[in-house]
């Protein structure tokens, strides 16, 4: 049996306290060790302020979000509709972050003890497994990102299928997951649900592509996607102006916009497209950096991707690329830079062929397992200007 994680009892209890209307609003964040701790806040002027979660940061400055109980009520009843049932809950983010804070709540509001693995030598699939095995309930769930994912389905022993076949739904989000390992978890016998949302709706608040109940999904004129209903947060702490760029109230409902493109099938499906920042001008032709991405990593050999526009004398803007190859060898490497370099790359001909790539054993990841796309943004900037 694995040791309990260090403070897990006394931020539930800081947590049922606030949720309960018996405690001050709370932000959790990870200690030295990497274990979860809340520390009280002062939020003025909101009323059922609960919880204060920083947004990721991945393309800028994390914003405070606050988040009330009536919307992290609303979400966790509308998850427990969605997977049908209520559960224990495996806790494998971490806490700081709404997908990890969420897992914490969910518990409560089921009267189900959670469990957290250790994270503080990092996310392994060993130390999954070692956490999997102490929960108890009939239902179990976790929240993963796909990263995390990926190394459970890289070569995995015995042991660590059986954990996850265990769970009744791994919910996955905090980044597209690609057909591959969506593919390979359905090949796996994992029951793997795909989640949509952000700190301001609580965390994934659309499953596979369907909005939870009480959950709006539209789109705007310029194809942004636009998340409604009560889950939906207060706004940012002490960024009036933010707030009230990002947030709108109509017809009695709130909405939140946001920095997503997407489309509406007839029947309400939700299909995210992409940042819409995304759209890279190149020699005067509009590039999606993510369908750029997405070719990519459909090619032989490749493992992840990450595209995006820098500045270039040339073009304006150029594609540059940071790629991750499933095989880390010299040899390797000088086979993917030949077949860009021969051209074509399958699709990646003309104005969608990156003009800087930059192969990396992993793609720079933020602590919550999101890409870091102002970091790797950066350096793919410094290696382009250096040419």
């Amino acid at each position: 049996m694995t040791a309990a994680p260090p403070n897990l009892d006394q931020v539930l209890t800081a947590l049922a306290a606030t949720l309960g209307g018996e405690g001050p609003a709370v932000e959790l964040s990870a200690g030295p060790d990497g274990s979860p701790v809340a520390r009280p806040v002062d939020v003025p002027g909101v009323e059922g302020a609960a919880v204060v979660v920083r947004t990721s940061g991945s393309t800028g400055t994390p914003k405070a979000t606050v988040l009330t109980v009536d919307a992290l009520a609303a979400s966790s009843m509308a998850t427990a509709i969605a997977l049908r049932g209520e559960g224990q809950w495996l806790l494998a983010l971490p806490v700081q972050f709404v997908a990890g804070v969420q897992v914490l709540v969910r518990s409560l509001f089921a009267g189900t003890r959670p469990w957290a693995m250790d994270l503080s030598g990092g996310f392994t699939p060993e130390a999954f497994t070692a956490a999997a095995g102490e929960l108890t309930d009939t239902l179990r769930y976790t929240s993963l990102v796909p990263t995390q994912l990926q190394r459970l389905l890289d070569d995995p022993s015995a042991e660590t299928l059986a954990a996850l076949r265990r769970f009744n739904a791994v919910l996955l989000g905090g980044a597209p997951a690609s057909a591959e390992l969506l593919a390979a978890a359905r090949e796996a016998g994992v029951r793997v649900v795909t989640t949509y949302g952000s700190a301001e709706t609580s965390g994934g608040c659309v499953y596979d592509g369907v909005p939870l109940e009480g959950v709006e999904v539209a789109v705007d004129a310029d194809g942004r996607i636009l998340l409604g209903g009560a889950t939906v947060a207060a706004g940012y702490l002490g960024e009036p102006d933010l707030t009230a760029a990002a947030f709108v109230e109509s017809d009695g409902l709130r909405w939140y916009r946001t920095s997503d493109l997407g489309t509406l099938a007839p029947d309400g499906t939700l299909t995210v497209q992409g940042r819409a920042d995304d759209v890279v001008i190149t020699g005067g032709v509009k590039v999606s950096a993510a369908h750029v991405q997405a070719e990519l990593e459909r090619l032989d050999g490749v493992r992840a991707a990450f595209v995006t526009g820098v500045p270039s004398a040339e073009w304006g803007q150029a594609l540059a690329a940071y790629v991750v190859l499933t095989d880390g060898s010299e040899d390797a490497a000088a086979d993917f830079r030949a077949l860009l370099d021969s051209g074509p790359a399958g699709p990646l001909t003309g104005a969608l062929a990156p003009k800087t790539v930059h192969l990396a054993d992993e793609l720079l990841m933020l602590p919550n397992g999101k890409p870091d796309r102002l970091g790797m943004a950066v350096r793919l900037d410094a290696l382009h200007q250096g040419k």
